[in-house]
């Protein structure tokens, strides 16, 4: 009885081993064709945002702030008038500069009427020479003195203008900086207000001297637009919340020298802020997208086997035998890999079930499951 039962257990042993074999000689493989496609390759990086223009208005004449004429944190307009300084003093004396030049034009007036009157004398003998020279140096003195007032009346003119406080630009202002009755002017209490256009924002961002080598070779000039080239170097930024800003800037700037404390150097993007969303000051994430490798074989990265003798995968034959293929592995992008040689597009690749094959085995290719038609949507 109990030989029976140990030689049962003997066919039983037997039978599961050969099970297994079958099972190993012809294991199940969840198997993609190689696709070619446009793989963007992006430095990530931290910027700061700033304002296309930032103004400070300030007075330029001294005098008492008079009124204040706009909304605090409002939008105001290139040419709005912002402040009046009291314009009491600066009106006297535009208004004596233009009488002083009226009576100097009428002294001009004059000493050429007079001039004409002595030539003809002096022609005739009836006039000295003495005569004549005075009558010249009387109508030149009054052209000068007519230019002086002339210059006199321009700056005069000018100062009064300046008891208007203009805004430089459009923008968004800030809140003013002096209380109305003040006393204000270039040596004192001159910054009124502050003027910032943002409806266009800047963002700066640091690149090592590694990344400018990278992309020369790329024949990416950073900085610089290249009409031959189907796409130009763009940036990405991210909102405060960590959303991805949904308009896209130019790169317009890249400084020519490194900085040898950090070997970093400056790039500067360009931004459309129409609906304020971007805000001066803040800091933001970068991706900036330093080349696009057209047509390049890409394959999932679980798919590729990293061993010391080198990176391979395995290619399923139209026979359905598993050969090892070692290839030359580019960029990585998120879970795909480019693969520079050793594939081709449309060959088969193994991409699960690939870890305990052997080359030259026979196996059965099967469905993706789930996950895997997941991951790859998500490539």
């Amino acid at each position: 009885m109990t030989q029976k039962i140990i030689g049962l257990i003997l066919i039983s042993l037997c039978l599961s081993a050969c099970k297994k074999e079958e099972k190993v000689q012809n294991p199940a493989v969840v198997v993609s064709a190689v696709q070619k496609d446009d793989v963007r390759l992006y430095g990530e990086y931290v910027g700061r945002i700033r304002a296309y223009r930032y103004v400070e208005v300030r007075a330029r004449v001294e005098g008492y702030l008079h009124q204040m004429m706009f909304e605090e944190g409002k939008r105001v307009e290139q040419g709005e008038v912002l402040f009046l300084i009291d314009q009491s003093q600066y009106k006297a004396r535009l208004d004596k500069a233009k009488a002083q030049l009226k009576s100097d034009i009428a002294t001009f007036n004059k000493a050429n009427r007079d001039l004409k009157r002595i030539e003809p004398l002096f022609m005739d003998n009836a006039a000295s020479e003495l005569d004549m020279d005075n009558a010249r140096a009387a109508q030149e003195s009054a052209i000068a003195a007519v230019a002086m007032s002339e210059a006199d009346l321009a700056q005069y003119q000018l100062e009064f203008d300046f008891t208007t406080v203009r805004s430089p630009l459009k923008g968004n202002i800030s809140e003013r900086y002096v209380d109305i009755g003040a006393l204000v002017g270039p040596g004192n209490n001159s910054l009124l207000a502050t003027v910032v256009q943002s409806d266009t924002v800047l963002v700066d961002f640091k690149m090592t001297a590694l990344d400018y080598l990278r992309s020369k070779k790329r024949n990416v000039a950073i900085g610089e637009t290249d009409s031959t080239r189907s796409w130009q170097p763009t940036v990405k930024v991210t909102l405060a919340d960590n959303t991805e800003y949904p308009i896209e800037g130019i790169v317009d700037f890249a400084d020519p020298q490194v900085d040898p404390k950090t070997g970093t150097f400056g790039v500067r993007a360009e931004l459309a802020n129409p609906d304020q969303e971007l805000l001066p000051g803040q800091f933001t994430k970068v991706k900036f997208l330093l080349d696009i490798i057209e047509d390049a074989v890409v394959i999932p990265r679980k798919s590729l086997i990293i061993e010391k003798g080198g990176s391979f995968v395995y290619v399923m034959r139209r026979d359905s035998i598993a050969e090892q293929r070692f290839v030359e592995t580019g960029p990585e992008i998120g879970n795909r890999i480019v693969v520079e040689r050793g594939l081709g597009a449309n060959e088969v690749i193994i991409i699960e079930g690939q870890q305990k094959l052997n080359p030259g085995v026979k196996v059965k290719a099967v469905e993706p499951t789930i996950n895997e038609l997941t991951d790859k949507k998500e490539d």
